[in-house]
Formats: C-alpha cells, structure tokens, sequence
C-alpha cells in the first residue's frame, strides 16, 4: 500500500512510523522540507509527498491544523486518485467535514474525518513513535454512518496503526464529547497552573499536581484554532465547571461544612458512575 502523509509532527510522524514499519511505502510533505529530509534518514519515510505523485497513493493521512488541511485538499484535490481515502486527525471535525465531504465529492475520492485519540504533551516529528496509536481509540466521522463496508474499508487501512477501538459518530456529537473529554482538560490545566504558588510548588507536589498540570504544555496556535473551532461546545462546558465551582467556592466561603461534604461525595459517586 502507498501511505501518503501529510505533516510530519508528533502525529503524522507516528503515522509514517507506524506504516513504514509494517512494510508499506510512505510519502510524506513537510512545510519545512527539513524535517521530510530527517524523516528519510531516520528510515520513516521512503520519498517527499508532491502533486505529481500524490495520485500513487491509496490512502492519504491530514495532520495539519484544521484550517491548513481544507486549503491543501483545495489545492490537490484534482490529483488524488478516485481510488484513495483521505483521512484527517484533526481534534475538531464539524469545519473540516463540512469543507472536505464536498471536495471528495467533487474529484470523486472518499473523505473520513478522522480523530487519533492519542499524543503526549510533546510536539514534533523526534517525539513521533510507531506504537502511539497502539490499544488506543479512534474516531471517524464518515459521510454515510450506515454503510458499513465503507467504515470495514476504513478499518482494515488503519490497521497498521493497532487502534484499539473505533467509534463512528457524526462532526457535531465529535465536538460535543471533545470539548469536554480534551478541550476543557487542556484549557483547566494551562488556567490552573497560573497560580502564583506554582513556582514554589516543588518539595510540595506529587501525583494529584502532575495530573494537573499535564496537559498545561501544549502547543499554543494549534489549540487557539481547534478552541475558537468548537467554542460553542467549549463554552458550554466551561459554563457548567464553573457553576460547580462557585458552588464549592460558597460553601468555602461560608465555612458550610455540611454543603461542602455533599458536594465532594456527589463529585466522588459520579466518577464512580462514569469511571
């Protein structure tokens, strides 16, 4: 199979690592062609992707930002083969989708939104591995949830990946469950370690402060974008966190020991609900 990559950071690097390895020939594009050079050298990538050969490809893998993979699907469209799948990995899918269904549609491919629930906190091809998506989920958003031999399809590509589970949904229920099992985790953790006890917390901090402040160092423009993408959804769930919040900050302030038990059990039996 010719896998064609686009992007080659912490993602696309651990897509172009995971097909090479299992024995298929990759195509990667870079906007720093520097990086396409490395990942040659370090045996991930077998050539440069490029709008002459793109057409070799049966599947093609988006890593890019959400509003950078439209513009290179507008650009390339035309020579994609009728043949291939273009999967994206971006973490929101109503805009992508909305701009992508037609562009297949248009030059005849097929495109599935794609969501890789997987990463770490680092960016960037050197972090990239070929067993990130090993055991973990992933999402699609195809253009007809019914047809099932379109989704096996899908599947039996991504198999070199070894995603441990599927789920297929649609753009909006995507971004709805993201914005508060991701986005809302980013942004509580990037907000919460801007306390001014944060720089001495050493000597003081242990578990409870690392799950925390995990995911606090992330890459700026990408979740600027993918935040203001899915805000109605985002601002939702922030508006529920902070109803709790004041909710416990009152019966703080009024020293109501018998109000703030019951709302550290209720938040103890409903992580016992939800897991």
């Amino acid at each position: 199979m010719n896998v064609g990559i686009v992007g080659l950071g912490l993602i696309g690097g651990s897509f172009a690592k995971a097909y090479h390895e299992a024995g298929h020939r990759v195509l990667a594009y870079n906007r720093t062609a520097s990086v396409t050079q490395f990942a040659q050298m370090a045996n991930a990538v077998d050539e440069e992707l490029t709008q002459e050969n793109i057409s070799q490809c049966d599947l093609i893998l988006l890593t890019l930002y959400p509003k950078a993979c439209i513009e290179y699907l507008e650009k390339v469209g035309a020579f994609i083969s009728k043949s291939a799948v273009v999967i994206d990995a971006c973490g929101t899918k109503r805009d992508i989708c909305a701009a992508c269904f037609p562009i297949a549609q248009k030059y005849g491919w097929l495109f599935v939104g794609g969501h890789p629930m997987a990463g770490t906190h680092f960016s960037g091809f050197k972090y990239s591995r070929a067993t990130m998506f090993k055991g973990a989920p992933m999402v699609l958003v195809p253009p007809q949830r019914d047809d099932m031999q379109l989704i096996d399809h899908v599947v039996k590509l991504l198999a070199p990946c070894e995603f441990g589970r599927f789920s297929v949904t649609t753009a909006e229920k995507h971004d709805e469950m993201i914005a508060f099992t991701s986005q809302l985790a980013h942004l509580v953790s990037n907000a919460y370690v801007k306390s001014p006890t944060a720089s001495v917390h050493k000597g003081f901090s242990a578990g409870s402060y690392k799950d925390m402040t995990r995911v606090a160092w992330l890459n700026a423009p990408m979740w600027t974008e993918l935040f203001l993408e899915n805000r109605d959804y985002l601002l939702s769930e922030l508006d529920a966190l902070t109803a709790a919040l004041n909710a416990y900050r009152q019966a703080l302030a009024d020293g109501d020991r018998e109000k703030l038990c019951q709302l550290l059990d209720e938040g103890k039996k409903r992580k016992e609900e939800v897991g």
